[in-house]
C-alpha cells in the first residue's frame, strides 16, 4: 500500500502498482492544484510531476509560488537555454549547466565565439520553444548504457561526468535534445514564462586552467514576469554603481594589462583608502590591539610548520633566494605567531592582541577576477588575539561589539551572521573542534545574535563566525569573520606562563573587520554609488570662485580649510559657473561653495549640498563648524538643514 500524508496531517492510500504518479494526487486533491502543479515533493525529494511516486511519505505540492519553485524553474531554463544554442549551433557540447541564486548558467564547448547578439538570437529560440510547449520527459540508463550513449555523441564532458557517478543515472529530453540530469523539470516548456539571457564569460572545464576554456552564457529566470522586471531594474541600477566603472570615473582605482588583479590606487583613490585605515587604527588603538608589521616574504618551512604548504600550496606565489625556496605570504598569521614567540609571556600579559594591515597575495584564476572584489593581492585587516581559555568568550564578544560598531553605526550597513563549521581535510581532532564550535556559539548566544550554520566552511585550522553585510540593493557581502584557533599554536608551539608557573598553550582568534581594504572599498563604492559620507569622500569641499577676481578668496578659504585639516579643492578653470557647479556634482563631492562679490564683501558663502541641493548664504564660521561636527561624527548624513 502507497500511503501519502499531506500538508494538512490527512493520509491518502493507493495500490503500490498503480503507477500513481503525482500529478494524479494533485488532481485528486483539487483538479485547480493540479493544472497549477510543476512538480512534487516526496519526503525531502523533488520529483516531476509526472514520475510515478515509488514510496510512501509525506507528499507535497509544488507550484509557481512554492518556494522550491525558482530552482525548478531556473533549471529547466537552462536546459531550453541549451537546446536553443545546439539549433542555432549543431557542433556545440554542453559541461554543465546548474540553477544558481541569481538565475542559471551553461558551460559550452563551442569553436564560434558568442557575441552579445548571439545572445539575442538565443534568447529569440528559446522564446521558439516555449511557444512549442515540448514536455520535459525523463528515462534512467544503467551507467554502463549512459557512457555508451554519450561516448557514442562524441560528448566527453558527460562521460568525465557519469564515470564519476554509480549507479543508474537520469536523463532529460526536451523535443529533439536531450541531456544528463537528476531533475526534477517544469513539466513542459511551456511553463516558462520569465526569462533573460544576461551575459558571456570564459569558464575553464573543472576550474583547471589546465583543462579547456570554455563558454558560459548567464541568465536569469522568475516565476513572474512582474519579478524579473524588478530583478532588471535591480541589475541597471547596479551596473550604475559598479565600482569599476566609477573608480574610473571619480579617478580612485585601476587595474591594468600589465598587473591582471594587482590593483593601482590614483591619489583620490589614496585619500580615500588612508582614511579607512586611519578610522581602523583609531578605532583598534581604543580596543586595546597593539599594531604590527610582518614581512611580505618568509621561507618555505614556515608554511609548512602553519599548514598553508599543504592546504594552500595551489593558491601560493614562490621564489628562491640563496637556493632556499620562500613563499609570498597569502595570510598574516604566521607573521604573528612568531612575533608573539620573540618573547617570554605570563598569564598577565594576556589576551595581548595584534593587529596588522598586512598585504598578502593569493593566486586566483584569470577568469574570476573582477576589479577590487576579487584581486591577487590585497590588504587584510587582519588581527590576532594570544589569550587563555578563560578569556575566549569575553574576547569573542569584544570582536562581535567591534564589527558591529562598523557596520551598524558608522555605515548603517545590516548583516546577519554564519557559523561555519569543520570542512574535510581539515587538522586536529573531533574533540578540539568541538570544544572551538561550541565557544563561538556560546558567545553568539550571550549576545542574543541569530545565526545560521554552514556546515563544511571552517577554516582548515579551526571554526569561524562569518558576518554577511547587506547593501541599499539587498545584495549580500561577506567580510568580518572571527576564527578561533587552538591547532596553530600548538603547531608553531606557542606558550605563556600559567599562575601556576607551568607552560601553558594559548588559543588565538583570528579576526578580520573590512575583510580586505580593497574589497571593503569597492562595497562602499557600490553602496554609496561613489557619492561617499563627507568623512570618507577624496574632496570633501569644491570651491568655485564666481569669477578670477575672486580666486585669491578662494585659495585663502581653501588654505583656511586645509588646517583644519578638510580636504577642499579650487575651481579655478575658465568655464561658467554652471559647468563647475555641475563637475563637481558628477564627482560627488559633498559640498560646494560659492564665491562672489556679495559672499567676500559679508564674509558669507553660497553653499550647495550633494545630497540637499542649494542652501542659500551661510556665516563661514557656521559652515566650517557644521562640516567640522559632519567629519568627527563619522556620519553619513549632511549636519546642515534645507532651509
Amino acid at each position: 500500500m502507497l500511503i501519502l500524508t499531506l500538508p494538512d496531517g490527512s493520509k491518502k492510500e493507493y495500490h503500490e502498482d498503480s503507477r500513481t504518479t503525482g500529478y494524479m494526487v494533485a488532481e485528486e486533491i483539487s483538479p485547480r492544484l493540479a493544472k497549477a502543479a510543476i512538480a512534487i515533493k516526496l519526503d525531502d525529494q523533488y520529483m516531476d510531476l509526472n514520475r510515478p511516486l515509488p514510496h510512501s511519505g509525506s507528499f507535497e505540492v509544488i507550484t509557481l509560488k512554492s518556494e522550491a519553485a525558482l530552482e525548478i524553474v531556473r533549471h529547466s531554463a537552462s536546459h531550453i537555454m541549451a537546446q536553443a544554442v545546439k539549433r542555432l549551433f549543431p557542433s556545440a557540447k554542453f559541461a554543465i549547466g546548474p540553477a544558481t541564486k541569481d538565475g542559471f548558467y551553461y558551460d559550452i564547448d563551442l569553436d564560434e565565439k558568442l557575441s552579445e547578439d548571439d545572445l539575442e538570437k538565443i534568447e529569440t529560440e528559446m522564446k521558439k520553444i516555449v511557444s512549442e510547449d515540448v514536455p520535459f520527459a525523463r528515462r534512467v540508463l544503467s551507467r554502463n548504457e549512459a557512457l555508451a550513449y554519450f561516448a557514442a555523441k562524441g560528448d566527453q564532458y558527460k562521460v568525465e561526468i557519469i564515470e564519476e557517478l554509480e549507479g543508474d543515472v537520469s536523463l532529460y529530453a526536451q523535443g529533439e535534445f536531450e541531456d544528463l540530469c537528476r531533475g526534477p523539470h517544469l513539466p513542459s516548456t511551456g511553463k516558462l514564462k520569465a526569462f533573460k539571457l544576461l551575459s558571456l564569460a570564459g569558464a575553464y572545464w573543472r576550474g583547471d586552467s589546465k583543462r579547456p576554456m570554455l563558454q558560459r552564457i548567464y541568465g536569469t529566470a522568475f516565476t513572474d514576469k512582474d519579478s524579473l522586471k524588478k530583478y532588471l531594474t535591480l541589475l541597471e541600477e547596479a551596473a550604475k554603481r559598479d565600482h569599476r566603472k566609477l573608480g574610473k570615473e571619480l579617478d580612485l582605482f585601476s587595474v591594468r594589462d600589465e598587473g591582471p588583479g594587482f590593483p593601482f590606487f590614483h591619489p583620490k583613490g589614496m585619500v580615500l583608502r588612508n582614511n579607512l585605515e586611519d578610522f581602523w587604527r583609531k578605532i583598534h588603538r581604543k580596543a586595546g590591539y597593539e599594531e604590527i608589521k610582518t614581512p611580505i616574504i618568509l621561507n618555505e618551512q614556515l608554511w609548512r610548520n602553519s599548514g598553508h604548504w599543504d592546504k594552500y600550496k595551489e593558491n601560493m606565489y614562490f621564489t628562491t633566494i640563496d637556493d632556499t625556496n620562500y613563499a609570498i605570504k597569502p595570510m598574516n598569521c604566521p607573521g604573528g605567531m612568531l612575533l608573539y614567540d620573540r618573547q617570554l609571556v605570563s598569564y598577565r600579559d594576556l589576551p595581548m592582541r595584534y593587529g596588522e594591515l598586512g598585504l598578502v597575495h593569493r593566486h586566483e584564476l584569470s577568469g574570476t577576477l573582477h576589479g577590487l572584489m576579487r584581486v591577487r593581492c590585497f590588504t587584510q585587516d587582519d588581527a590576532h588575539i594570544f589569550m587563555r581559555p578563560d578569556q575566549i568568550e569575553d574576547e569573542i564578544i569584544a570582536v562581535i561589539d567591534l564589527i558591529d560598531y562598523v557596520y551598524s553605526d558608522v555605515f548603517g550597513f545590516e548583516y546577519h551572521v554564519e557559523l561555519s563549521t569543520r570542512p574535510e581535510n581539515s587538522f586536529g581532532s573531533v574533540e578540539i573542534w568541538d570544544l572551538a564550535t561550541n565557544a563561538l556559539k556560546k558567545a553568539l548566544v550571550r549576545k542574543n545574535l541569530e545565526f545560521t550554520i554552514n556546515e563544511g566552511d571552517g577554516a582548515f585550522y579551526g571554526p569561524k563566525i562569518d558576518f554577511h553585510l547587506t547593501d541599499c540593493l539587498g545584495r549580500t557581502w561577506q567580510c568580518g569573520t572571527i576564527q578561533l584557533d587552538y591547532l596553530m599554536p600548538e603547531r608553531f608551539k606557542l606558550s605563556y606562563i600559567g599562575e601556576d608557573g607551568q607552560k601553558h598553550q594559548p588559543i588565538i582568534v583570528h579576526r578580520v573587520v573590512f575583510g580586505s581594504i580593497e574589497r571593503f572599498i569597492a562595497i562602499l563604492t557600490e553602496h554609496f554609488a561613489g557619492a561617499f559620507p563627507t568623512w570618507l569622500a577624496p574632496v570633501q569641499v569644491q570651491i568655485i570662485p564666481v569669477s578670477d577676481a575672486h580666486r585669491e578668496a578662494a585659495l585663502r578659504f581653501k588654505t583656511e580649510l586645509d588646517d583644519l585639516d578638510v580636504r577642499a579643492h579650487v575651481d579655478d578653470r575658465d568655464e561658467k559657473l554652471g559647468y563647475k557647479i555641475r563637475a563637481a556634482q558628477l564627482e560627488k563631492i559633498p559640498y560646494m561653495i560659492i564665491l562672489g562679490d556679495k559672499e567676500i564683501e559679508n564674509e558669507t558663502i553660497s553653499l550647495r549640498s550633494r545630497i540637499l541641493g542649494d542652501l542659500g548664504s551661510m556665516d563661514k564660521a557656521e559652515f566650517v563648524k557644521g562640516i567640522l561636527e559632519e567629519i568627527t561624527s563619522l556620519s553619513v548624513d549632511s549636519s546642515f538643514k534645507k532651509v
